[in-house]
């Protein structure tokens, strides 16, 4: 069994666990950890992930953000400027990069068919690097979560640190991580 079938099937048997209603937005986060060489893969074979969403019961809205960014930007008035001087760029990538990137996700979060019983998958994530940092998205869109937001993370998790693309610096967060690795109280299994 190939890597991307493994961790489907580990997400496969968290996601038929029956809900807590009572949970808060991060704890209703599912991070499905790969390693970065595994983008490719990971995309030709997310329908596994949805068919074991809507085997449980559950729905299934896509969120992709691979091209978040180059709409953002084309969509920017003065963005020649900004190709000439890319350093001014840094205090719009700060303020409206960052509510485009969230108001795009909470679109999809509070959209009729995601209730409180589906899931909203977000992949493209690693494009998102170097313009702003997940755990800011994540905060930003946590109360918007009805169902389950499932995002697929190419990076590592460790000691309950996140870090997308094998960054140096990382966060640690309330979600539930689904890695090829089991880890108990701190301990890969």
């Amino acid at each position: 069994m190939g890597r991307i079938d493994k961790l489907a099937e580990r997400y496969k048997n968290h996601i038929a666990l029956p809900w807590r209603k009572d949970l808060a937005g991060a704890e209703r986060a599912i991070f499905i950890v790969y390693d970065k060489s595994d983008e490719r893969r990971l995309r030709a074979r997310k329908t596994l992930f949805e068919l074991a969403t809507k085997d449980a019961g559950h729905g299934w809205t896509d969120c992709d953000l691979t091209e978040a960014f180059a709409g953002w930007m084309a969509s920017i008035e003065y963005r020649d400027s900004y190709f000439e001087s890319p350093q001014d760029l840094n205090l719009k990538l700060d303020d409206d990069f960052s509510a485009h990137v969230a108001g795009r996700v909470r679109e999809v979060l509070t959209a009729p068919d995601a209730d409180d019983n589906s899931v909203v998958a977000v992949s493209g994530i690693a494009s998102l690097f170097g313009f702003i940092r997940v755990s800011e998205l994540m905060k930003e869109i946590e109360q918007d979560i009805r169902g389950r937001i499932v995002v697929f993370f190419p990076g590592e998790y460790e000691d309950n640190n996140y870090r997308l693309l094998d960054a140096r610096d990382g966060w640690n967060y309330l979600a539930v991580p689904i890695t090829l690795h089991e880890y108990r109280a701190g301990y890969e299994v």
